[in-house]
């Protein structure tokens, strides 16, 4: 066609967040149905930097912004390229669209629809015959044969009608038992040899097939609906489809999809044994420890997880890791591979939801429960953005039982509103919130102190508490939280699963509020996170509730990282607020009496928590506790980070295993069980109730 024309010009192309964006001169050769680059145009002459089969790929324009766009392969490569302007990258989509549907159709008329798949391994002799002979130019895949049943000549295939839903149904079953078939052939290859079972090709199609049958089994979950639809009439206009869980089991396909084990150290390195050497945490003293603020100090440590080398560096081993899951399987007891880790505790990531006590203290200032709830809100989703640590979707560590983070935070009472119309968002990001001192160190009386504590408290299920107070403004929130996470194919699901109790002491009223599932997308290439689910915020006295909704994108169209709720009086059932926005971006406040309010989380002031220093902290702090695994990932050496954390994990399987056998008890410090959850041992709320009692006495 016209349009098929060869176009090449110079594009930015996205390496990874430690080299960042790079120019290269892209070449489209239409006729071959490639991408190519070269490092500039003088090179062009010399062999491509890369190559990009287009057949089967899908170009898509990005939603970050008008410039970029990336190239997804049928292979799994990706190119993420960013344009001039908004002219020349609909000019190169445009043209890569053409050429890909070009090449793909092509092949379709090479190889008409299939109707049924038959796999078999090609035959495998002994070490020297032909069959097992791999040559250096050829791909795993290609010593499977794939039959393709032809449909008859002259019959055209039929519309798809909604009856038809039960015969795509037997297919999908038949591609699932095919594919059962094609694993485990890949499992029966030798351990060693030209081709074997952790062939790197092979670990890919083990994968990609197992994302293929979740992504299909969505597609025919959808198919369900819109056929529910048309029975009851056409869907309303605006009508979005989301990602899907998968609807349809999985569960047996995959008989290698238990937790695997690590293999046991054979010689520990002498750096591990600090480690190992510390006492079971019941023979330490498990009385609570009051933490004095003055000896704590403003953090100094700014771990941003923007680096993605070491992800790129070791994507063989996280083939190898998928090809061991299976769908919907509970990763809870899965040994996740270390450079996936961020250099901080899941106890420490709870404490940085609360970098800005300026709004979590102004909460109990409003003037009447209508605006203490809002602001509860406001706080609630201005806290998830600062409890990441930069756009790449890593993992905290695991905490270990007993293990316990203490913190707390100053913050000047000038810095906190006090009525309706004052906006404590209007900081500039680079003001810190730090509060003036005396010759003596000390915080001067007219500071607010949030303390915080957490401690895992459970280790099966993985239960952690945490608690804060205001002791200055009779305020305290205590929460438990189970995290469940579980494997979905190319991204990790996790879900909170717990309460949160807010205190306001001085009002009498309790908030209670859930936390939302995280989601950790494209596993294979450059991992972020989103929130997805439906919160609710209640306050039984007052009578307002909040319903906060958090956006995952949705199968086509749509935002990222988009949250919606209302703030209603339940008595009259009346919306006095609603938000909209993105949890990591701007947020949008409309009250009942039509105001708007702006709050931009990318420009809030970020109060720095204070940390005792490591010589100070007891020996199961999480600073502590995993000072040299953090050390080593600071360092890059994975390795060593890895012999520091196997030696944290196998002394904690140790002290269990011991505990069984002599039926003792885990003994908490901080948190107590009260029924289904845990509480702080000394709580505000009964601080200040034993304090009225005595006063009462007295009197």
């Amino acid at each position: 066609s016209d349009h098929m024309e060869n176009i090449c010009g110079y594009l930015m192309k996205y390496t990874n967040l430690v080299t960042g964006w790079q120019y290269r001169y892209f070449v489209l050769n239409n006729d071959a149905g490639l991408l190519e680059y070269f490092v500039n145009e003088q090179s062009r002459h010399l062999k491509p930097r890369g190559t990009l089969q287009l057949a089967g790929a899908v170009i898509s324009p990005s939603d970050e912004d008008s410039h970029t766009f990336t190239v997804n392969a049928a292979s799994g490569e990706q190119y993420k390229l960013r344009a001039t302007d908004a002219k020349e990258r609909q000019h190169w989509v445009s043209r890569l669209q053409i050429c890909t549907q070009h090449h793909t159709e092509a092949i379709g008329k090479n190889n008409p629809p299939l109707k049924s798949r038959s796999f078999s391994l090609a035959s495998q002799g002994s070490a020297n015959s032909p069959g097992v002979q791999r040559r250096p130019s050829q791909n795993a895949v290609s010593f499977f044969n794939v039959g393709h049943h032809r449909l008859p000549t002259g019959k055209r295939v039929p519309i798809m009608q909604p009856d038809h839903l039960v015969d795509v149904r037997e297919m999908m079953s038949q591609a699932e038992g095919q594919q059962r078939d094609l694993i485990r052939s890949i499992e029966c290859l030798p351990a060693s040899g030209h081709l074997t079972s952790l062939d790197q090709d092979l670990l890919m199609l083990k994968a990609t097939s197992m994302a293929t049958m979740n992504c299909l089994n969505d597609c025919f979950h959808i198919l369900q609906l819109q056929h529910a639809s048309q029975q009851k009439g056409s869907l309303p206009a605006g009508t979005t489809i989301s990602w899907l869980e998968p609807k349809i089991s999985l569960a047996n396909h995959f008989k290698n999809g238990a937790a695997q084990n690590f293999p046991a150290e054979i010689n520990k390195p002498a750096s591990v044994r600090e480690e190992q050497s510390i006492a079971e945490p019941c023979q330490l003293t498990r009385e609570p420890e009051e933490i004095n603020p003055d000896e704590e100090l403003e953090d100094i440590c700014d771990d941003k997880e923007d680096d993605l080398g070491a992800v790129e560096e070791q994507r063989s081993v996280i083939l190898h890791l998928l090809s061991q899951l299976k769908l919907g399987m509970d990763l809870t007891r899965v040994v996740l591979p270390t450079f996936i880790l961020e250099k901080r505790s899941l106890l420490e990531m709870y404490a940085d939801f609360m970098s800005h006590p300026d709004l979590f203290v102004a909460i109990t200032n409003g003037s009447g429960p209508e605006e203490r709830m809002i602001r509860f809100v406001e706080y609630y989703l201005t806290s998830f953005h600062e409890g990441r640590k930069g756009a790449i979707a890593k993992k905290p560590y695991n905490p270990i039982i007993g293990e316990t983070f203490h913190c707390s935070w100053r913050l000047p009472k000038s810095s906190v509103a006090t009525d309706a119309g004052t906006n404590s968002s209007a900081h500039s990001p680079s003001e810190q919130l730090t509060p003036p001192k005396d010759a003596e160190g000390q915080a001067e009386p007219d500071c607010y102190t949030v303390k915080f504590v957490a401690e895992q408290v459970s280790h099966h299920p993985p239960v952690s508490g945490f608690y804060a107070e205001c002791v200055e403004r009779n305020m305290c929130v205590n929460a438990h939280v189970w995290t469940k996470s579980k494997f979905l194919g190319m991204s990790i699901g996790v879900t909170m699963v717990g309460e949160g109790v807010l205190h306001l002491l001085e009002h009498g009223e309790e908030y209670t509020f859930s936390l939302p599932c995280a989601y950790a997308r494209s596993i294979l290439t450059v991992p972020w996170v989103e929130l997805g689910g439906k919160v609710n915020i209640n306050c039984a006295k007052t009578g307002y509730s909040a319903s906060i909704n958090f956006h995952t994108k949705p199968f086509y169209g749509g935002k990222l990282h988009r949250v919606t709720g209302e703030v209603k009086q339940n008595m009259t059932n009346t919306v006095v607020c609603r938000v909209q926005g993105e949890w990591n971006s701007v947020l949008e406040f409309t009250y009942s009496n039509g105001e708007t309010k702006y709050v931009d989380l990318t420009k809030l002031s970020v109060t720095r928590k204070r940390v005792r220093p490591l010589e100070k902290q007891g020996p199961f702090e999480s600073r502590r506790l995993w000072q040299h695994v953090t050390e080593s990932l600071r360092d890059g050496d994975i390795d060593k980070a890895t012999e520091h954390k196997r030696a944290l994990e196998e002394r904690q399987r140790n002290e269990e295993r011991l505990r069984a056998e002599t039926e003792t008890p885990w003994c908490t410090k901080y948190f107590l069980k009260d029924g289904d959850g845990w509480v702080y041992h000394k709580p505000l709320w009964k601080t200040v109730s034993a304090t009225q009692t005595q006063q009462t006495d007295s009197n």
